[in-house]
């Protein structure tokens, strides 16, 4: 397993071409992405330019600055839990990006939780109305915030989602 991702792919992007793609957030594989199916069809491989400089290591150097994703707001109810627990948690979805979720809640999760949510997707990013999902998402910020009455503000980095009927 040395050497081989995990994978955790961002939300599809459109390319200048128009189709579809997701990004590993990880080590940055590409994948085509269709959305009549949604699903990641292949991998893209993109060719190397050539420099005529020979490196003793493989390794690419990557961007250390990433554009911030857009947002969406929204208020929309969502239902939520921690990975393999019972006990689901009502909460409302303030704004969401191809990478994450900004929602409030009854209580603090610790960072690096894992959760499942589930909620209509806006049309505007899965292009159906009526779309529920089912996402998977870890933890990146939870606090306490005195407007919301007895509320907790959480956002989460979404790591896979899939669409339920």
């Amino acid at each position: 397993m040395l050497g081989r991702c995990s994978h955790e792919f961002s939300w599809p992007r459109r390319g200048t071409d128009g189709d579809y793609y997701q990004v590993c957030m990880i080590c940055a594989a590409e994948y085509k992405y269709d959305w009549t199916t949604m699903r990641r069809i292949e991998r893209v491989e993109h060719a190397k330019p050539e420099t005529g400089i020979k490196r003793s290591h493989t390794r690419e150097k990557r961007p250390s600055w990433v554009p911030r994703a857009r947002r969406l707001k929204l208020d929309v109810p969502l239902r939520f839990r921690v990975n393999k627990t019972a006990t689901w948690y009502e909460g409302i979805i303030e704004n969401i990006s191809q990478t994450g979720v900004l929602f409030t809640g009854p209580q603090q999760l610790p960072v690096n939780a894992l959760i499942e949510m589930v909620f209509e997707m806006p049309e505007e990013i899965s292009g159906q109305k009526n779309s529920n999902v089912v996402c998977q998402g870890r933890i990146m910020r939870s606090t306490e915030v005195k407007k919301v009455e007895g509320g907790v503000v959480l956002a989460d980095y979404i790591v896979d989602y899939k669409c339920i009927r």
